[in-house]
């Protein structure tokens, strides 16, 4: 027997990863390596819509070519997540993370270098697109690289990430265009990207599953394309199409018929873009569904919340951003510490009482007024960022730790996917909330107040403009009649905006429920070091 134990000893345990040795695959230098590059991509969704102005009026460009500004990045990114994920799982994550960051920097110099308002668009498309590329593989590389009991608190330092990134948007957004110019929101990810490619270059390790996928479902791709277009498009047109159009209709039966082809052709192919045998784990369903929810009641929400600050309160962009910070803030502080809970307690209890702290938080929003003060808005903020973080954190664990390694990338793109789906969704049913109850009280309080009627052709672009919170007034309009015009136009639009957060209020109360059905990723024991290539 004692002859033997030397040749023991020296057989290498492959199940235990090796510490890492150096810069490399270290695991909180790769987390702070792909912070940078989420951080990039998620300031993009939020930073450029305070630049849309100065590009409109610079470019001669026309409101259809600005709101193509946000919508191409906006469907390149929702339609290729899924996609992006499979490549990752299939050549390696940190070859998708650095393709993504070279090609996101470099869409980014192109647009500021732009001219033409066409030029602007494609290269947003194409931003969408490497940006598609780097949020999956990030979540594919932390699966990998952290053991399970660290896992959780890495996933909160990203969710904290893209939280801050993403409310952090409009003031980072707003000094650049007032004290620069609007192409500077563009080049400003230059050398962040190469920052985050140096980093990348230096520090991610590649991961691959032994048994990783090693062919394309390109038909299952078309499909969920296809699908997924036809979802995202009528969602962001539907305040322009309505509700009762038939090309909203027809767009929406469009992707079921897509959606349910896909499901069909993926239980029949080898190697599927998505297995269906994933959704057999109730958990990750739960978390899919979760992460919608909480997209629509958050994303849907804050849509309202910007129009509230700066066309009923007068704020400039900056100061509307600044007014934030009590949400940023307190996602920034509560990420990492619902990470540390989850880990402790499992995601089950900080799941379903951030969905009861966001549904609270909504419902005390639908209270605000025209004359609330800073503290109160303040209190309901943090307190939505509060209820918020858990949840950015709990949920992506639950889809990424649930899916089998090989298909990390894969569940990072369904994770990413969701949010995207659920800020969609919430921005257009409950702009179409806000839109019906404007047209119910507006034309009731404009007679209450004694204003002359209003034109039949002009009903229409008044009921626009109040749903947004402003007040339309004609150059030439006496005061006393400007005062009464601004007092029915914000008061009708906060009268809106409070029904829109009832009901983000009651699908929070249903995120909840929901939560219920989570639990500990079945699967993330499986990472850590896995697979090193």
């Amino acid at each position: 027997m004692s002859s033997q134990t030397p040749v023991a000893e020296a057989a290498p345990d492959l199940s235990v990863p090796d510490p890492p040795k150096g810069l490399r695959g270290h695991p909180w230098l790769t987390l702070f390596s792909v912070a940078i590059g989420v951080m990039m991509v998620a300031l993009d969704g939020t930073i450029v819509a305070i630049a849309n102005p100065a590009i409109k009026q610079d470019l001669g460009a026309s409101l259809a070519d600005v709101q193509w500004i946000t919508n191409g990045y906006m469907l390149a990114l929702a339609i290729a997540l899924i996609t992006a994920g499979k490549l990752g799982d299939r050549f390696g994550h940190r070859q998708t993370f650095l393709i993504g960051i070279l090609g996101f920097a470099a869409a980014s110099a192109a647009i500021g270098f732009s001219e033409e308002v066409a030029l602007v668009i494609t290269f947003r498309v194409l931003q969408g697109l490497f940006g598609a590329l780097l949020m999956p593989a990030a979540l594919g590389l932390l699966r990998a690289t952290f053991p399970a009991e660290k896992l959780n608190m890495a996933i909160g330092i990203w969710g904290m990430v893209i939280g801050a990134s993403t409310a952090g948007g409009p003031i980072v957004g707003g000094l650049l265009v007032e004290h620069v110019n609007w192409q500077s929101v563009f080049f400003i990810n230059v050398p962040v990207g190469v920052l985050a490619l140096v980093l990348g270059l230096v520090i991610l390790k590649d991961h691959r599953a032994e048994n990783a996928p090693r062919s394309f479902d390109i038909p299952g791709i078309v499909l969920l394309s296809g699908a997924m277009f036809c979802l995202i498009w009528p969602l962001i047109k539907a305040g322009e199409w309505h509700w009762d159009s038939m090309k909203t209709w027809g767009f929406l039966i469009a992707s079921v018929v897509l959606f349910a082809l896909f499901a069909l052709l993926e239980s029949k192919v080898r190697e599927p873009l998505i297995p269906l045998r994933m959704f057999r784990s109730l958990p990750l369903t739960a978390g899919t569904v979760l992460m919608v929810l909480m997209a629509f009641a958050f994303m849907g929400g804050l849509f309202f919340v910007t129009f509230y600050l700066q066309n009923v309160h007068g704020m400039t962009p900056v100061d509307s951003g600044l007014h934030l910070l009590p949400l940023t803030g307190m996602m920034i502080v509560g990420s990492p510490l619902a990470g540390a809970l989850i880990t402790k307690f499992g995601p089950r209890i900080p799941l379903v009482g951030g969905m009861v702290l966001t549904a609270v938080a909504m419902y005390g929003m639908s209270g605000l007024d025209t004359g609330t003060g800073t503290g109160l808005m303040s209190l309901w903020f943090a307190l939505l960022g509060l209820g918020l973080a858990p949840v950015m954190v709990g949920a992506t664990e639950v889809i990424v730790g649930n899916a089998p390694l090989e298909l990390s990338g894969v569940a990072g793109g369904l994770q990413q996917a969701a949010m995207q789906v659920g800020g969609s969704l919430g921005t257009a049913v409950l702009g179409a909330v806000m839109a019906s109850r404007v047209d119910s009280d507006l034309p009731g309080n404009w007679r209450s107040a004694g204003l002359p009627p209003v034109p039949p052709a002009q009903s229409s672009q008044l009921s626009d403009a109040v749903s947004a919170g402003i007040a339309p007034i004609p150059k030439g309009t006496p005061p006393e009649f400007a005062q009464k015009i601004t007092s029915v136009a914000h008061d009708t639009f906060v009268s809106g905006m409070g029904q829109a957060f009832t009901v983000a209020c009651g699908v929070a109360v249903v995120a909840a429920v929901v939560a219920f059905f989570t639990k500990r990723g079945a699967n993330a024991e499986a990472g850590a070091g896995v697979g090193h290539i």
